[in-house]
């Protein structure tokens, strides 16, 4: 298994594509968003254009781990991020996270993005074990992650403070072979 080919994963809905320096400005948008930062991250540091031209022209050749852009399949437009981290190859697993601007919620391409990107683990990169860490606070996100398939496995409680309130932080995988009996109702 190997993290090294980037691939292009087509939906109707979205194309995740490889990520290229050119991204950086628009992603810089969209993680300054106050619902991505709210649902996600504050950065610890400073997220200048260099430092996210090179990250996001870093991705297409980053041998462990898949940064893959959600766009528009119509227009191109990038609308966020779909990632596959933390390979573990003895236990054949990772972990996933995403995150969408503004303009591309509501419309089911979060949903749309984590089926390819963890149907793409599975059947492609052999992987076992996919999990994800989400804030409890997050409900819209915790609602994707179940409709694919994801399983609770546990809470980290109280783990950070968002927005002047404890949050939990909440422990979902699902398994391949979960992935492979929910055939066509996860995906």
């Amino acid at each position: 298994m190997s993290f090294s080919v980037k691939p292009t994963l087509t939906g109707r809905k979205t194309v995740l594509r490889p990520f290229t320096e050119a991204d950086a400005g628009i992603m810089g948008q969209i993680i300054a968003d106050p619902e991505v930062i709210r649902f996600t991250f504050e950065p610890s540091t400073e997220l200048t254009r260099e430092r996210l031209r090179s990250w996001y022209g870093s991705r297409a050749t980053a041998p462990d781990r898949l940064d893959l852009a959600v766009t528009d399949p119509e227009t191109g437009e990038v609308l966020g991020e779909a990632v596959l981290y933390d390979y573990d190859p003895t236990a054949r697993n990772c972990t996933f996270r995403t995150l969408i601007g503004p303009r591309g919620r509501g419309r089911g391409i979060g949903t749309e993005a984590t089926r390819l990107l963890v149907g793409h683990g599975f059947e492609q990169l052999g992987l076992h074990r996919i999990q994800l860490d989400v804030y409890g606070h997050n409900a819209r996100a915790r609602r994707v992650y179940e409709k694919v398939g994801f399983v609770v496995e546990g809470v980290r409680r109280e783990v950070q403070q968002r927005d002047g309130a404890w949050a939990d932080e909440v422990i979902m995988s699902i398994l391949d072979r979960e992935w492979a009996a929910a055939g066509s109702t996860a995906r």
